[in-house]
């Protein structure tokens, strides 16, 4: 099961799915683990306790959750049962994300925010063959489903503002306000809606609130116009583009093929047979980023699908080199993007373009690790322009794909290239 990730994938950046520097990785676990050690002798909260209930009744569920325990990488995980993982998660859904301050190796301040903490929790434990099964279960997705809804009626209630702060670890601090304002994003109060823009935490009523702020009207032009132009449908990493895709393919095998039959749940007619051929474009949101999708084309909404899929599911490698023989094992979750957008939890809205050149375009909006809530603003029939709302992502961080038919000519333009950060709205591609 175990193998090398592939060139692509070790592209990716790991700002804000995961800590970059170390000492931010210590910090985060030094925190959750003396906070889960004050609780342990306590009964677990409802969710949590429901969430325990859901493993202990299938016992294959709990032989995995032991192997998964042998498996992880030594000397790295952190987590040394199931037992404390139940009360780290106690403290996780009841706790609204932060950042995380520490000093470097020159002993000067860092701040780093952790958007996703429960992704940083699983993501070693998913890099093993047993994490890989577990993960994939379906009786494991919808007790984590329950869980992570449980932690989203909190992120939606007013409690869960106390993060948005000016203080070290909070999101309007020097380091948070960085991180949001990084990349070109903008100043934060000039490019976002803020409800109440003198007030520290903005006028935001919660998390969620902050998490799926609306940009202000000019912030995010659509430009330049045009009926044979593509628009950057989320404000995001570029990750990859593979053109001529398969209708199956080994998505799961080290390449990450892209493979249209299993990224429209597993779709065989007309539509889906339209794609055989075509391209695919896709790029990762960071929980600093924009969570709302726009549409790329001017065009009419003719169908929505949701599919039901994994949450904290990963492809397991051998880690990244690090050179002089280390490997880091973590981040498994991030270079399994591709992956992801075949067995994750994921919206397909599908698109008519007005331009027969484009014709059908299927957005893919791929809900990973907590983002357990993909929500549709458009109806089918309703027509949009390009750079309208389609919907957004809540509680966490994301990837979006889009597929073009096997008819349509397109050029990237050269500055859309893997790695970069592309506003929403700006043109990626121009029909030929």
């Amino acid at each position: 099961m175990q193998s090398p990730p592939s060139e692509q994938t070790l592209l990716i950046r790991y700002g804000g799915w995961r800590p970059v520097h170390p000492n931010i990785y210590k910090v985060f676990f030094n925190d959750i683990l003396q906070k889960a050690h004050l609780i342990d002798d306590k009964p677990h909260g409802p969710a949590v306790l429901a969430f325990q209930a859901a493993i202990n009744n299938d016992a294959d569920l709990v032989n995995l959750f032991d192997q998964m325990f042998v498996q992880v990488w030594p000397g790295v995980n952190k987590v040394s049962s199931v037992n404390e993982l139940l009360y780290i998660l106690d403290v996780l859904t009841t706790a609204a994300p932060k950042l995380y301050t520490a000093r470097d190796e020159h002993n000067k301040d860092i701040g780093e925010p952790i958007g996703i903490a429960m992704y940083v929790l699983f993501d070693l434990l998913g890099n093993t063959s047993a994490g890989y099964d577990l993960f994939r279960r379906p009786s494991f997705n919808d007790a984590m489903k329950r869980l992570l809804d449980d932690w989203g009626v909190y992120l939606q209630s007013p409690g869960s503002n106390n993060t948005l702060h000016d203080g070290p670890d909070g999101w309007f601090g020097e380091f948070g306000l960085k991180s949001l304002e990084d990349l070109g994003r903008g100043k934060f109060n000039e490019t976002y809606v803020c409800p109440n823009e003198n007030a520290v935490n903005r006028g935001y009523v919660s998390w969620d609130a902050f998490f799926i702020r609306e940009f202000q009207p000019n912030a995010r032009p659509v430009e330049p116009r045009g009926a044979n132009l593509i628009h950057n449908a989320c404000e995001s990493t570029m990750l990859r583009i593979q053109r001529n895709i398969k209708e199956h393919d080994r998505f799961w095998l080290k390449g990450q093929n892209y493979s249209v039959y299993d990224m429209l749940g597993q779709r065989e007619d007309s539509v889906s047979r339209s794609f055989v051929g075509g391209t695919v474009y896709q790029a990762f949101l960071s929980p600093q980023d924009y969570h709302r999708w726009h549409s790329p084309v001017n065009g009419t909404i003719r169908q929505i699908c949701q599919i039901k899929g994994t949450y904290f599911a990963a492809l397991p490698d051998d880690g990244v080199d690090l050179g002089f023989g280390e490997r880091d094992p973590r981040g498994a979750v991030t270079r399994s993007q591709p992956w992801l957008a075949h067995s994750a939890t994921r919206v397909v809205i599908y698109i008519d373009a007005d331009n027969k050149d484009i014709g059908c375009v299927a957005f893919i909006g791929v809900g990973m690790a907590e983002v357990s809530t993909c929500e549709v603003t458009v109806e089918e029939g309703q027509h949009v322009e390009a750079g309208a709302e389609l919907g957004m992502f809540h509680f966490g961080g994301s990837s979006h794909v889009l597929i073009f038919g096997n008819n349509v000519k397109l050029q990237f333009f050269d500055d859309i290239q893997a790695g970069e950060h592309v506003l929403i709205n700006r043109a990626i591609a121009r029909v030929v």
